[in-house]
Formats: C-alpha cells, sequence, structure tokens
C-alpha cells in the first residue's frame, strides 16, 4: 500500500503510525501501573514501629491498657485507641478513628507503618480498616479472640432483644451483612502478614473458632500450653497470651509456636 503513495505521503503515514504505536505503549505502561497499584506491597517485617492496639464490643481500654504496658515495657510505641460510642457504633466508623490514630502516630514517629493488636471486635474494626485501604501503613495484624465470623451470642441477642442489640452487636452476629461482605474472598489482604490468637473456651465468641482466619498464623492458646483456662474477658492480661504477643510482633516474620513454648512463656 505505501509503495504507491509519493514520497512525501509515505513519509506523513509512517509518522502517524509511529504515533499511534507510541501512545499504545503509554496506555499499556498506565494499565499495568494501574493494575499492580490495586495490591499493597508488603511492609519491611523487620523494622518496628509503633502499636495500635484496638479494643472490642464496649469500647474498655482497661484490659487492653495492661497489654499496651507490657509492650511499652520491651521497647514498643504503644497506644490504645479510644473508639466512639464504647465500641457499640457502626464498626465501620470505628475503622475511620483507627485510620485517624494510625495517621497521627506515623506522623509524630516518622515510621512507615504499624503494627495492629485487635482484642474481640477491635480485630474486626483493624479487618474492616485494612480492607479499605490501610494496608499500606500496616506491618503485622494479631487479633485475639476476635469473632471474624461473627458470635451466636450476638445473634440471639439481635433475634431475642433487639432493643438491647446496638449498630455492632448486629454486625457481629454470624451472616450479617458487614460480615459476609469481609469475608467475601480474600480474609487476610496482601500487605500486612497476619496472626490469630484466640483461646478454645471462649464463651463470648461462640463458636471459639470463629476467631479462624483464612490466610493467618493460626494459634489458639492450648495448642502453646493445652492447661491453659483462659477465657475471652482475660486474652489481654494472660502473662502467657502477652507473651505470644510480643513473640508475633518481633522482628521477622510471624512465629509457629507450640508445646515446646509453653514453659518459656508462661
Amino acid at each position: 500500500m505505501l509503495a504507491g503513495l509519493s514520497p512525501a505521503r509515505r513519509r506523513v503515514v509512517l509518522v502517524v503510525i509511529a504515533l499511534v504505536l507510541a501512545g499504545a505503549v503509554v496506555l499499556g505502561v498506565v494499565l499495568v501501573q494501574r493494575t499492580s497499584a490495586g495490591e499493597a506491597e508488603p511492609a519491611a517485617q523487620d523494622r518496628l514501629g509503633p502499636v495500635l492496639l484496638v479494643p472490642g464490643y464496649g469500647g474498655a481500654t482497661g484490659a487492653l491498657q495492661t497489654l499496651a504496658d507490657r509492650l511499652a515495657a520491651s521497647g514498643r510505641d504503644a497506644t490504645v485507641v479510644d473508639l466512639p460510642g464504647d465500641g457499640t457504633v457502626d464498626l465501620a466508623a470505628a475503622a475511620d478513628v483507627l485510620d485517624a490514630a494510625a495517621t497521627a502516630v506515623l506522623a509524630r514517629t516518622g515510621d512507615p507503618a504499624v503494627d495492629v493488636v485487635g482484642y474481640s471486635a477491635g480485630g474486626v474494626v483493624a479487618r474492616l480498616w485494612i480492607a479499605d485501604g490501610g494496608a499500606d501503613v500496616v506491618r503485622r495484624v494479631v487479633t485475639l479472640g476476635s469473632p471474624h465470623h461473627g458470635t451466636e451470642l450476638a445473634g440471639l441477642a439481635a433475634s431475642l432483644a433487639p432493643s438491647q442489640c446496638p449498630v455492632a452487636c448486629r454486625q457481629l452476629a454470624p451472616g450479617s451483612e458487614l460480615l459476609a461482605a469481609l469475608n467475601d474472598g480474600d480474609e487476610t489482604p496482601a500487605g500486612p502478614s497476619w496472626v490469630s490468637i484466640w483461646t478454645t473456651l471462649d464463651r463470648t465468641v461462640t463458636p471459639p473458632d470463629s476467631a479462624r482466619l483464612d490466610g493467618a498464623l493460626e494459634l489458639p492458646v492450648q495448642s502453646v500450653c493445652a492447661d491453659s483456662r483462659v477465657g475471652h474477658g482475660e486474652l489481654p492480661r494472660d502473662r502467657l497470651v502477652q507473651q505470644m504477643v510480643l513473640a508475633e510482633l518481633a522482628a521477622g516474620a510471624p512465629v509457629e509456636l507450640g508445646p515446646a513454648d509453653c514453659a518459656r512463656l508462661s
């Protein structure tokens, strides 16, 4: 086709073709960049930043403050996050508060990432925040007795005494709209590394293995010390559990723990 054109017109056609090809290359690069930007890059596992501790339903901070003090004694910058409405309002609103707390602590310390410890419903709050964009600034997530798949107690409250079951209570019922959306697909998005610590004797998160989180390192307390009698409410204060949390928040990847570690951690 080009052979039948004059030299001048042939040059024009070749220039147009070159421009079209160059545009296609640029577009391809942009699309690749946009696709790659959808997943968070894993945080550096050997750099220890501040720790944010997120309370559970009811918002009480006392139990977590004990764990925060233990972390501070080990040299970590540890802050307990105050949740709105005593932790009984929309858990998505609590995730917004966690986002603001992370922004503030990273601005204060100059670190690139935080560690998050979510106790009970606080673990669900942490997951909501990370799923909504927080993955870029989190190195490690440790959940303590978190009802990742709901708790039957909330389900009973929602059905038998709905006036006594606020928004967060209804959201923690098995099969709630919030939990169904959160657990649809990848339960542990890329970016942070994940650990779930829970007790087989939990009477608040029922069944206890609702705390299982697909893709996380699973650590029932009794898999480390079989005779542990720790219940849901004692998780943040229990010495063994505190030692497990410290081990999992150390530099490097999450560590497998088992019966051989019981005496050392107790």
